[in-house]
């Protein structure tokens, strides 16, 4: 077991204790049956223990988790004939978005994703997956083809923001994202969105304006990034986790907030822990959704995504106080 976060590390203490008991067990012809027997049941009740009540803050850690499947992961384990497709034929060819054209269970539709590195210098490469607006009209030019010519549209959302330097503010940022919001709201073909990690403010919103939004089970999706909370209301980035747990990011927050349809589950310890198993369940559920979307028209799609995001959010309306005789 490979462990990143602390709150795994009691697991990882059992496991070596595991080992080290096989360990010596084999060099001294020992049989200590029993004895792993126990602590191997002990562990799974660990596992389940921590892996069922995992804070706010944890389902970040794990969200943003280097380990974590990326878009380019997921996407030859989810579809098959997938072509890559470069630039925005404006500017540049922005890496920390992907896509292209793929089959769906045999469908063509087109892909499109945040993409974070995998080392140091893909991250560099990549502007660690927040892109510059190049990199919005990128996914838009893949995603007005797609409607053109009546394709469905994916997309995976992983990213903790646009990026924020003045390079891309020269270049028509909030332009190229603004831009993004309208026409997605207007394609007439089905527009699925995950959320697969970090879905972090304009950046993930660019890709996320769909029919329905989905969300794996530890991934987390918000208006801002929970260290730019922490930095806006304590002056104190170090407070991201306190912020997250105040700002409900997860994926069963926002399922109640109406803010996406479906939690995507992942395999224990997380989606890195088994990625074919996590893109299988990926497939299902966009199988099971771009069936139902199938069968409207291409009014209906608009109609449906516009209601979707005219209901989101919960309120109670407060009686007027009685007013007061003179």
């Amino acid at each position: 077991m490979s462990v990143e976060l602390p709150f795994e590390k009691p697991l990882e203490d059992l496991r070596k204790k595991i080992d080290h008991l096989k360990k010596v067990g084999q060099d001294q012809q020992i049989d200590f049956t029993e004895e792993l027997a126990r602590l191997e049941e002990r562990y799974k009740e660990l596992e389940d223990e921590i892996y069922s009540n995992l804070s706010a803050a944890n389902i970040m850690h794990l969200a943003r988790l280097h380990q974590r499947p990326t878009t380019l992961d997921y996407i030859p384990l989810v579809f098959t004939d997938f072509i890559e497709l470069h630039g925005d034929r404006l500017f540049a060819d922005d890496l920390a978005i992907v896509g292209g054209l793929a089959k769906l269970n045999g469908v063509p539709v087109t892909v499109v994703g945040h993409q974070r590195g995998k080392d140091t210098k893909d991250n560099i490469q990549r502007f660690f997956g927040s892109p510059h607006p190049e990199g919005f009209r990128k996914a838009l030019r893949f995603m007005q083809q797609a409607n053109k010519f009546g394709r469905p549209i994916i997309t995976f959302i992983d990213t903790k923001g646009a990026y924020p330097g003045d390079t891309a503010e020269a270049r028509g940022q909030s332009e190229a994202i603004a831009r993004n919001l309208r026409e997605m709201a207007l394609f007439g073909v089905p527009v699925i969105c995950v959320v697969i990690g970090e879905g972090g403010s304009g950046g993930a919103l660019a890709l996320g304006v769909g029919n329905r939004v989905l969300m794996l089970e530890n991934s987390i999706y918000s208006v801002i990034s929970p260290n730019g909370a922490a930095s806006i209301l304590w002056k104190d980035a170090s407070k991201a986790d306190q912020a997250a747990e105040a700002m409900k990011i997860t994926a069963k927050d926002l399922k109640e907030f109406g803010v996406i349809e479906e939690i995507i589950p992942e395999p224990k310890g997380g989606a890195h822990r088994d990625p074919a198993v996590q893109a299988e369940s990926i497939r299902d559920a966009l199988w099971r959704h771009l069936q139902e979307l199938s069968a409207l028209e291409p009014e209906q799609l608009i109609e449906d995504r516009y209601r979707k995001f005219r209901a989101i959010g919960r309120f109670a309306e407060l009686a007027p106080a009685m007013s007061e005789t003179p």
